[in-house]
């Protein structure tokens, strides 16, 4: 079932990439990070254009944060403090990385850096997961306990302008989450991810934030980050199609769900090191596609179709995407935060009766 995307301007089947977000969704949820380290590469696999992958899929990111961070808050497992300072590193992490976007895009370089940086930060991530989680099942098959240290110090901590952050129970310079933040916000707004596979590792071995916090800040983080890589796009580049979002939404949010299930009956060690090969498996592919693939991978020519011959929607989408960017940014955003509020409230009502069925069972 083929339909029409009228800012990317490309024919896409529907069921097809339901199903791909749905399945990226069932990972997400399964290993606790955001999928648009795999979204935005399949996106691209699939004709459309890296300057509407990258925005599409931060936009479809925004709502699974919501989606996520709400269910934290119910759980008062976030701390706010730390995360408002990251955002505000990632506010100025945001606006680079549309300045380099903007900057390879100009040059033509766009497709080629992001390919490389795909390809870079899942390899290198990938493979030092790989280790870390082959050597904790070795040693949990030979029965070896290691003694790890209370605090490790690195540079970081040595850094001046100290706050308290209470809910964390840390000490911490105020630019080490301000750094963090920078990072994160750039790499969301250069290459389409929510930065969770950095923010995560960083908010335990650089912060020392309690492990119980981490998923719930970082996941507020992701939504504020998320919006303001939103708007700029739309309002630079008008590449937000509120069509492909919303295909994205559904798959992601419902994939989500079943991940997160099934993730609970799963050993730690075994889905690290399975997470681990996927993200190198998905390097590979990057790395075949960018160097050695000899067909011919169209990204850049759209189907261009007679604005007269559409239907009301996409009239309205295209119209309102050149006369009010803006706007248009903040529909994007507003219809991202509301389908991931659904979303939660749904998994809170439906736990909640399954609680309740679980209850009546055991009288």
């Amino acid at each position: 079932m083929e339909i029409y995307l009228p800012i990317v301007q490309v024919h896409i089947d529907v069921i097809f990439i339901l199903f791909v977000s749905f399945g990226v969704g069932v990972l997400s949820g399964l290993f606790g990070v955001g999928g648009g380290f795999l979204m935005t590469p399949f996106l691209i696999f699939l004709g459309i254009p890296p300057i509407y992958a990258v925005p599409n899929e931060i936009n479809n990111i925004l709502a699974t944060s919501v989606s996520g961070s709400l269910t934290h808050w119910f759980k008062n497992t976030l701390d706010y403090k730390m995360g408002m300072m990251i955002i505000i590193g990632g506010i100025i992490g945001t606006i680079l990385g549309i300045t380099a976007f903007t900057f390879f895009k100009e040059t033509g370089k766009l497709s080629l850096i992001i390919s490389l940086s795909y390809m870079y930060l899942l390899a290198i991530i990938g493979t030092l997961m790989l280790i870390q989680g082959a050597s904790e099942i070795d040693r949990a098959r030979k029965k070896i306990t290691l003694k790890q240290k209370l605090h490790t110090h690195y540079w970081i901590h040595g850094l001046p302008l100290k706050l308290r952050f209470p809910k964390s129970r840390l000490y911490e310079s105020v630019f080490s989450p301000i750094i963090l933040g920078v990072i994160t916000g750039f790499v969301a707004a250069l290459i389409g991810v929510g930065g969770a596979f950095l923010m995560v590792p960083a908010m335990i071995y650089l912060i020392g934030m309690p492990i119980k916090l981490i998923p719930g800040t970082s996941l507020f983080v992701t939504v504020f980050i998320s919006a303001i890589v939103t708007v700029l796009h739309a309002f630079t580049y008008g590449s937000i199609d509120l069509i492909l979002v919303t295909i994205l939404i559904f798959g992601s949010i419902a994939g989500v769900q079943v991940g997160q299930k099934v993730g609970q009956y799963l050993d730690s060690s075994h889905l690290k090191t399975l997470f681990a090969m996927l993200l190198c498996c998905v390097a590979i592919a990057i790395a075949y596609d960018t160097f050695f693939f000899e067909g011919v991978r169209n990204t850049d020519n759209a189907d261009i179709v007679n604005i007269g011959n559409l239907n009301f929607i996409s009239k309205f989408i295209i119209n309102l995407a050149d006369n009010s960017p803006l706007l248009y940014g903040s529909l994007a955003i507003i219809l991202a935060i509301s389908l991931g509020v659904i979303g939660a409230t749904l998994r809170q009502l439906l736990s909640f009766y399954q609680d309740k069925i679980l209850i009546k069972k055991t009288k």
